[in-house]
């Protein structure tokens, strides 16, 4: 027996959720744009997606309006994605799930999420401890861990080794 696309049977708010978030790879899209990747190609290389998943995730999101696509280039056409308010409302999701793998699975810090107007590391659900408020997406620094690899191989991992705020685009550095 085939399993269904849907949970056509669930009355239930998390069901809805995961038939638009729950295929695989679909929530390291979401966060690897809110980590600033926007492009295609970028994607495949950080996340080491097949394109026709990518392709599929992709145009998915966008449909759901959880990442905009926007034309950066005319000739020849290339198009970026740029998480909409939509998708940046997944943020906590992502946040909590990655606490809670690092709890149950032991792992250590790969990526340190901090207050930038402060530098204080927020909390579990993305506060920061010494303002007293939830920090806005826009105002988390992302900086590498002390278990992050300091020589990954892509340039997108490369790059995410510098500190940055969610959301501001990944600037890669050009192949050698």
């Amino acid at each position: 027996m085939a399993l269904g696309k849907d949970y056509a049977t669930q009355e239930c708010s998390i069901a809805r959720a995961l038939e638009i978030v729950g295929e695989r790879w679909t929530l390291l899209v979401v966060r690897d744009a809110l980590y600033g990747v926007r492009r295609y190609n970028d994607f495949l290389v950080h996340l080491g997606i097949p394109r026709a998943v990518l392709a599929a995730r992709l145009q998915a999101l966008t449909a759901e309006g959880i990442l905009d696509k926007r034309r950066y280039q005319q000739s020849p056409p290339r198009d970026e994605y740029v998480p909409t308010d939509r998708g940046i409302a997944l943020w906590p999701t992502l946040r909590s799930l990655g606490l809670w793998g690092r709890e149950h699975f032991g792992e250590e810090k790969l990526r340190v999420f901090r207050h930038a107007d402060c530098g204080t590391e927020l909390g579990p659900y993305g506060e920061c401890p010494a303002c007293g408020t939830v920090v806005p997406v826009p105002d988390v620094e992302m900086v590498p861990g002390p278990a992050l690899d300091p020589d990954p191989a892509d340039p997108i991992s490369r790059a995410l080794l510098r500190p940055k705020r969610l959301l501001q685009p990944i600037e890669a550095e050009p192949a050698a």
